[in-house]
Order: C-alpha cells, then structure tokens, then sequence
C-alpha cells in the first residue's frame, strides 16, 4: 500500500487559488481512475478534476467553499503498489465559463427512453454524485426535479439540501391555515453566487454611482417594431425593444467615448474604446451573467437582435463559450416584463457606466395642451462619476432619448 498525493494543477491564466465548489467523494470512498472527485471554481472558468488514479481517499483539502492553492495537496489516495507522488497534472478541460458579473427545452424523440430518477427525459444520466444520488433514492426523490447549479448542470449538494428544505410537505388541504413555521435553513455561498455577491460588493464600495433617470416615449418606436414584426414569418425571429435599444446607444457613444470605457485601476488608467461590445445582463438559474454582443456599431437591428438571442440563450442554457462572456465595454440590464419605475444598477466593473431598462407602459401624457395615451418607458442609468461627469452623462442619456423617440433616424447613417 502506497500513499498518492494529487496537488491542485494550475488551471491557466495566472490562475494561484481555486475555491472548493463540490466534493464528489469523502474519505473512505473507494475511487476508480478518470471517476470525478471534486469540481473548483476560479474567476474564469468551473472545472471538473477526476482521479489520476485508483484508490481509496484518506484525505481530504477542506470543505465546500473554502480555498486551495495551486500546487498543494487537494486529495490524498491510499493505493495498491508503489506510485509516484503527483508533482504535476495537466490542466483538465474547462466545464463551463462563468462570466463576472433557464432552461434548456429538450425534444424527445417518440420512441425516447422513459426517464427515471436517475436519468433525464431524454434518457442522460443526470449528473450528480454517488452519494446525492444514493440519498435521493433512498428519500425517494426524482433527481430530476432537482435543479442542479454546477457545472453541465450537475447537482450539487447545496442544490440537493436546498430541495429538500423547500420541498412540499402535504396538499394544502392537509395543512392548517394558521400553522406556525419553525426552523431555518442555511445555504453557504459558494461557486458562482460568492463570485457575484463579492464583485457587485466591491463595484457599490470603490465606484461612485451616479444615477440618471429619464423617460422616453417609445410609442413610434413599437409602431415600428411591431410593423416590422408583422412582416415575418411565424418561423422567423421577432426584433425586441432591447435590439432597437442597443443599436441606438451604439450610434451615440460615437459622440461619448468616455462612457464606453474601462478602469484600468492597477495601472490607474482610463481605456477608452473604439468598438461597442454590449454587456447583456441575463438571469440564469445559476444567477446573473452577462454575455456579451461585439461590434454593435457594425451591425444591423435583425443581425443585433438575432446576436442577443444567441448568446442569452448559451447563457442561460450553460453552454455560453468564454468568448460570449467576457469583454463588454458597457452594460444593459433589463427587467423585462417585471418592470419598475426606477431602478438603480450596479456598474460592471471594469466598465463606468450601465444602462438599465424599465418597464413600457401606456399612460395618459399632456402634448400641446391635449391629454393622450403614450407608451412611456424609464430608463435608469448610473455611471462612475469619476470619469463621466453627470452633464456628459446626462447629454448622453437626451441623445439616446432623441434617438429612440425618433426612431428613423437611429437608421441614419
């Protein structure tokens, strides 16, 4: 019997630490070579490692969460015969990009496997560990219900407590009206869900927010786009107000290049850039991500709309490339339906400045002395009032306005 030491690999890219985000085996668990033992979380990228060898775990670097450095011992083997001690293992294969800041429809075929509670409708294993899956056997639970938020979409444990935490206890006709609720439950945010609470955190602690709101009277611009809209095919992609909205902003950060721009705060520099590459935030049910459109300023409204589709969907679905991910220069988020009045976004660093769109909605507007019926949208903008002064922001929000309530002349060269 021989002792293995597998040391955490360096995963790319600078990389000097990565965090625990699942174990997939504990001490004791016999393990065969290529089986998955833990998946790690950096800033860029989740990462699936699997054993270098066959054995069984004597050790173990820490728990859920916590933090490992690059070159030290994550796991430890008890195996048969004399092996080497792990110095150095080549990088796996990133799993899935996660950017720093629903659902995927699967058609099954007529003649596709029934599911099981092992297994999706259409007949995948469903990717989780062996002990989440001996505990959803034996709670007799469909894994399948389980909404899994690691990576490829496995579940993981903090996935698996959290479902049974919230799962139905009775019909409502079996539970009193008036039943008291006792107990809590406590979720330890790792994985994504830290990455953003620590981002958002430190963008609201070292950037000065300056909030801007204006309303815009969309009314001709849905004349226009549902004119448009009525032209396609039922086969054919409709333009959404967001496709308008982001061509519009293209045209107007010509004009206000100090709004499309990084903070370079290691070198303490201002990079100002020549292409417009927007930041579309998208709720997944990972949480926020925000994949990105190149070249706005190079594109079309149709070939706008059909390039945010793409990449909200590969966001939402988990297969967005790390080039879909990174790279934006300015942010638009958007409530969607949900809408509000006023929102307040927080800035994605490195950026200095988001756009944040409301709700449209018809409401009574006086115009030449006349009460009428308008459709009228907010939108809510804040900025990095270190380097955009609230005049140029304010100009930039009235050109965006003239734009959008004129919408013709967004097509003007």
């Amino acid at each position: 019997m021989s002792e293995y030491i597998f040391k955490l690999p360096d995963l790319g890219e600078g990389t000097v630490e990565a965090e625990i985000a699942e174990w997939m085996v504990k001490v004791g668990d016999v393990v065969n070579e290529e089986e998955p033992i833990c998946a790690m979380l950096t800033d860029k990228a989740a990462v699936e490692l699997t054993a270098p060898v066959s054995g069984t775990v004597v050790s173990v670097a820490g728990e859920e969460g916590d933090m490992v450095s690059v070159g030290a011992a994550l796991i430890v083997f008890a195996t048969e015969g004399d092996l080497p001690v792990a110095e150095e293992i080549a990088a796996p294969a990133e799993v899935e990009k996660i950017p720093v800041v629903v659902e995927t429809v699967v058609e099954v075929e007529a003649d596709a496997p029934a599911a099981t509670a092992d297994t999706s409708p259409g007949g995948a294993k469903v990717m989780t560990s062996p002990s989440i899956r001996n505990r959803a056997r034996d709670a007799g639970i469909d894994l399948n219900r389980v909404r899994g938020s690691g990576p490829r979409g496995r579940i993981l444990k903090a996935d698996f407590e959290t479902f049974l935490a919230t799962r139905e206890k009775g019909s409502p006709a079996q539970v009193p009206l008036a039943q008291p609720l006792t107990g809590t439950t406590e979720i330890k945010v790792v994985g994504l869900r830290r990455m953003i609470a620590q981002r958002l955190a430190q963008s609201s602690r070292e950037i000065p927010h300056f909030a801007y709101v204006e309303e815009i009277d969309v009314t001709s611009l849905e004349s226009l786009r549902q004119h448009l809209n009525s032209k396609k095919t039922a086969q054919q992609p409709k333009l959404t107000p967001l496709a308008f909205i982001g061509l519009a902003l293209a045209r107007v950060l010509k004009d206000f290049p100090q709004c499309n721009a990084h903070y370079d705060k290691e070198r303490n520099v201002l990079i100002r850039h020549q292409g417009i590459h927007l930041g579309i935030a998208t709720q997944t049910s990972d949480g926020l991500k925000v994949p990105v459109v190149r070249h706005c300023e190079a594109r079309t409204v149709e070939d706008l709309a059909g390039e945010i589709r793409r990449v909200s969907t590969a966001a939402r679905d988990k297969t967005a490339t790390r080039e879909d991910l990174t790279g934006s220069t300015i942010t638009v988020t958007s409530l969607g339906r949900i809408g509000g009045i006023v929102t307040t976004p927080v800035i994605n660093q490195p950026e200095v400045a988001i756009i944040g769109v409301n709700k449209a909605i018809e409401r009574p507007v006086v115009i030449n002395g006349q009460v009428v019926v308008r459709t009228m949208m907010n939108l809510s903008s804040c900025f990095d009032h270190r380097f955009v002064d609230g005049f140029d922001a304010a100009e930039m929000i009235q050109a965006l306005k003239d734009l959008l309530e004129q919408p013709a002349t967004i097509f003007m060269p």
